[in-house]
């Protein structure tokens, strides 16, 4: 197991997918006019929150001027934004010390969580490739190992939810085989879903909160903070 600090470097450093670091760093210099004074991140982004969580949150990817600007997911998009949407939750329930995400500075602290995405790099359209996603799944699994007390994976997102699988497919699908536990049908995403194995971390599926989702009303403040409860249940 490598410590978190030498995963975050090795995150940083990556340079597997040459399509996601041209467009990141063609983001960081062009700017966005709001944000033309600031220096932007436009390095793969590490996670972040507390190292001795039980509960992981894994998302899709940075926003190109979220997280690719701040260096901190679900951060700097905006009042009204995924990261304010996701962390209004996550205080709700005594996850966060504030319900809001602006600055990689603004003093947030998680506790008992823990926050990465499934790809490192924000990429055009908000669509990475099944190829980028698999180069990055690396950093998913190194970053996990780094957390000793993680038992429960948030899935913010199918793209999230099919990462998580795979992790757990890769540590326990043999032992589980053996026994006759391993499910003949992977489970179908849906949200809310609580997805158990003997022996192996509980992924608990949500629908990602995109502005998409959050300003349709298809993922709710009372949905999203339904699911940190089960995760918190399924945590102890």
């Amino acid at each position: 197991m490598r410590a978190l600090g030498v995963v975050r470097a090795a995150i940083v450093a990556c340079d597997r997918c040459p399509r996601l670091r041209t467009y990141c760093l063609r983001i960081a210099r062009e700017k966005r006019a709001a944000f033309k004074n600031e220096t932007y991140w436009g390095k793969p982004v590490p996670g972040f929150g507390d190292p001795a969580a039980r509960i992981v949150l894994v998302g899709l990817a940075p926003a190109a001027h979220g997280a690719n600007r701040t260096g901190r997911n679900f951060t700097g998009d905006g009042n009204g934004g995924s990261g304010d949407f996701l962390m209004t939750a996550l205080y709700a329930n005594g996850l966060a010390n504030q319900p809001f995400s602006r600055r990689a500075d603004d003093g947030l602290e998680l506790k008992n969580a823990w926050i990465m995405a499934a790809v490192r790099c924000a990429p055009p359209d908000n669509k990475p490739t099944p190829r980028e996603i698999a180069n990055c799944h690396v950093h998913l699994r190194a970053e996990i190992d780094a957390l000793p007390n993680a038992r429960v994976y948030v899935a913010l997102g199918r793209v999230a939810f099919d990462a998580c699988w795979r992790l757990i497919a890769e540590r326990h699908r043999a032992r589980l085989s053996a026994e006759g536990l391993w499910p003949k049908k992977r489970p179908a995403f849906e949200h809310a879903g609580v997805y158990r194995l003997p022996g192996a971390p509980t992924i608990v599926a949500s629908y990602h909160p995109s502005r998409q989702n959050t300003h349709t009303g298809r993922l709710t403040p009372a949905m999203l903070k339904t699911v940190f409860r089960s995760a918190q249940k399924n945590a102890q």
